[in-house]
């Protein structure tokens, strides 16, 4: 692991590393806030999983988080959102390839030799974070927003006891029957459907639920409303009387400056799990 930057931040340290990965094939970057109190030993850990187009940096430099995070005594960890670099598949739109992985392991060419970020954001960067840093894999949440909000729903959900808690700002709720999902679960999983739904909250929600507390926020003026179908989520959470708030933020968009209003809120939902 390599160290690209490292900066005094709220008492604790910001940094920003990279690594070679065997499972996508190239290099990563990742960043990562530990509070003050990973001086002295590991610390529970929230996952920040960032959306389309997004780096490892924006939430990063833009949520808002590790104020919260400090005060909390937790740690974050901001991974990237696609496999990267010039020996990597691409596509001329935003929302697909290098910035648009989707949080899936890519079964069709020519995306499947790197797109394994199911793997790299479950397996292969906790199990580096663990060794590297006094992170406490034992003690975990995930959070993210948009593409970020539907890969952190659907890996809590597929890994159960793993996490404490989960929540989302604005989750592509239901990519199955949104043009944000279709287009990307085709081009990365197939034409075969029944490989979707593992990948969708709103379906995985009805199916098995999470097993602890759900917050999730959708600002009520998200230019992407309709993408992000956040009314099936919602159903599928009363249906299965989870555990959990779906709150409507009136006039808020789909932007940081959204994600950052309600960051407090979601790192307090979160320190609460972990620390209980």
């Amino acid at each position: 692991m390599d160290v690209i930057s490292e900066n005094r931040c709220f008492g604790g340290v910001q940094g920003v590393y990279s690594h070679a990965s065997d499972v996508t094939g190239c290099k990563m970057t990742f960043g990562a806030f530990l509070p003050a109190e990973a001086a002295d030993g590991p610390v529970p850990v929230i996952w920040y999983l960032s959306g389309l187009t997004c780096t490892h940096a924006n939430a990063m430099e833009k949520a808002g988080a590790q104020g919260w995070a400090a005060e909390q005594g937790v740690a974050l960890i901001f991974p990237d959102t696609s496999p990267r670099g010039p020996g990597v598949a691409d596509d001329e739109a935003y929302d697909l390839g290098q910035g648009a992985g989707f949080y899936v392991n890519a079964t069709e060419a020519p995306w499947a030799s790197h797109f394994r970020m199911w793997d790299y954001v479950a397996d292969e960067l906790p199990a580096l974070v663990g060794r590297e840093l006094a992170i406490d894999l034992e003690r975990q949440a995930i959070t993210g927003h948009s593409m970020g909000g539907h890969g952190a729903l659907t890996l809590a959900m597929a890994h159960p006891g793993r996490f404490a808690s989960v929540s989302a700002f604005a989750p592509i709720a239901n990519p199955v029957a949104s043009d944000w999902g279709r287009k990307q679960l085709g081009a990365y999983l197939g034409a075969d459907e029944a490989a979707w739904g593992r990948h969708d909250a709103s379906v995985q929600m009805l199916e098995r639920g999470f097993d602890g507390p759900v917050l999730i926020d959708q600002g009520g003026s998200d230019q992407f409303l309709d993408l992000l179908r956040p009314e099936a989520l919602s159903q599928a959470m009363a249906a299965r009387r989870q555990e959990g708030v779906f709150r409507m933020q009136k006039g808020y968009d789909h932007s940081y400056f959204f994600v950052s209003s309600f960051m407090e809120d979601h790192v307090n939902f979160h320190a609460e799990a972990l620390w209980a």
